[in-house]
């Protein structure tokens, strides 16, 4: 009997959806959102990225992360600099350092718990699978997917 796909879709939606809900309140205890603690990691990644490159890799609007990133620039959490021509670039600041290496113990607490009832086979295979699914190369070879980013 075939696997429904529909099934397998909305599953995957739930587990991301319970994964953003716990992470989001966790992270609240150190005054920031998922999302701001996602473009943190994204800076730090990606030091001296532009706005644009930015908000792909956070899967946002470049409008989106700009109003995103004035907050983070406001509580003195990240830096911008010009760059070339319009450009502006994005650094932490040491606060926003902090602030991303306190996520990064609450993520890792958060995702412990989410992750329990896997035992550890199980864990390696579903992060194997879904890289098989995520894998740039095949969303290349189709084309109504090769505008999605990574």
């Amino acid at each position: 009997m075939a696997t429904p796909l529909e099934l397998l879709g909305q599953a995957i939606k739930r587990a991301q959806y319970r994964n953003h809900r716990t992470m989001d309140a966790a992270l609240r205890d150190i005054g920031v959102s998922l999302v701001q603690w996602d473009a943190l990691r994204a800076i730090e990644r990606m030091p001296g990225a532009s706005g644009h490159d930015l908000a792909v890799v956070t899967f946002q609007s470049d409008q989106a992360f700009g109003t995103l990133a004035n907050r983070l620039v406001d509580r003195g959490l990240v830096a911008r600099t010009a760059g070339r021509g319009r450009r502006l670039e994005h650094v932490l600041t040491d606060d926003g350092r902090q602030v991303l290496a306190d996520g990064h113990a609450i993520a890792g607490d958060v995702l412990d718990d989410l992750f329990t009832p896997l035992p550890e086979p199980d864990r390696a295979t579903l992060l194997r699978l879904l890289q098989t699914l995520t894998d740039p190369q095949a969303d290349a070879a189709s084309p109504d997917q090769a505008a999605l980013p990574d």
